[in-house]
């Protein structure tokens, strides 16, 4: 979404403005390489040449896919950095990326984890080999990555929940979905359920984790259906699941008297928030471009030198949320973007 682009981007202006002025931009030679091939283009400034991977999960929902896209836009500003970007579809995978990485002598890793358990022990084994962890949205369980960069999933999870109470006039019967296991789903359910928990008007009748996959949601949200006769709203704290909770209700027959709360600002959910669609009456800002932000820092720090970047770099970045709602929905609706 444009506001939130714009506040990734100021994010890294200083170290941009700092010692990036002989980076070429725009370049079509650069980065945005496929997985396991390296881009990059003659011209850049003298010195060494940096290696970069960007370790990603697969493309495997809306969410994933924007988090591609950008990092392929982002790698092009860098045409003097040879970018390798991996993408995975589970843990094990992206452990052996990693691994891969390693052996082939990258400076830097940007790494969004598929889970952030799993993934742990590697990144610290990589950082204590000396490689420069940037981590986005996922993080890590212990704090092992030189720079963390994620949005402020708390704020989701209490924000999209006082919206809820709201609406339901602080009573009501809901369903909680979560997605995959990971410092991001944790801080979206904690904060959510903090906010229930003060409202006892509020039951939860089911809760269960569709793992940010509409297909997964949909058959999750099926088997609540078939057991609860009455629900109100639902949680559903990710866009792609609200669809597939979506897909479920209509196959009910139970869509005219439930409304769903997703989050992370798809296009298509932003314009029927816009448009007042009774089952998406709100949504929640979370964009994929954070990934930008991360690649961005890794080559700033790369390029200006560690104990420099230190003097402006924070270790840890949190990008705030916004509530979509239809007086403010055309502020957070492109429909040219990815997602």
């Amino acid at each position: 979404m444009k506001r939130w682009r714009c506040v990734a981007w100021v994010a890294v202006a200083g170290i941009l403005a700092a010692g990036l002025g002989g980076c070429q931009t725009g370049s079509d030679s650069g980065g945005g390489a496929a997985k396991g091939t390296t881009g990059g283009s003659v011209g850049q400034p003298a010195g060494k040449r940096y290696k970069v991977g960007v370790s990603i999960p697969a493309a495997d929902h809306g969410w994933t896919a924007g988090v591609k896209y950008w990092a392929d836009q982002a790698t092009k500003l860098y045409p003097n950095i040879d970018w390798i970007i991996e993408d995975a579809k589970e843990p094990g995978e992206q452990i052996a990326d990693l691994e891969n990485l390693q052996t082939q002598g990258v400076d830097a890793l940007v790494i969004l984890a598929t889970e952030s358990a799993p993934i742990t022990p590697i990144a610290k084994k990589l950082h204590e080999a000396g490689i420069l962890i940037v981590n986005v949205d996922r993080g890590f369980t212990e704090p092992v990555a030189d720079i963390f960069i994620e949005g402020d999933n708390k704020a989701f999870g209490r924000k999209s929940a006082e919206f809820i109470v709201e609406k339901l006039g602080g009573r009501g019967k809901i369903v909680v979905l979560e997605g995959i296991p990971s410092t991001v789903n944790t801080d979206r359910v904690e904060a959510a359920k903090e906010v229930f928990a003060a409202n006892p008007g509020i039951q939860i009748v089911a809760q269960q984790s569709g793992m940010w996959n509409r297909e997964k949601a949909e058959k999750v949200m099926q088997d609540i259906l078939v057991g609860q006769p009455q629900i109100d709203a639902i949680w559903a704290s990710d866009d792609d699941m609200a669809l597939g909770v979506e897909n479920a209700l209509k196959a009910a027959g139970r869509d005219k008297n439930i409304w769903i709360l997703g989050g992370a600002g798809m296009k298509d959910i932003v314009k029927r928030v816009m448009d007042k669609d009774p089952l998406y009456p709100a949504n929640i800002t979370y964009p994929p471009s954070m990934i930008a932000v991360g690649i961005m820092n890794a080559a700033g720090v790369l390029q200006i030198g560690r104990d420099e970047a230190k003097k402006f770099m924070p270790r840890h970045v949190k990008l705030d949320v916004e509530l979509i709602t239809p007086e403010n929905a055309k502020d957070f609706y492109f429909p040219d973007s990815i997602y």
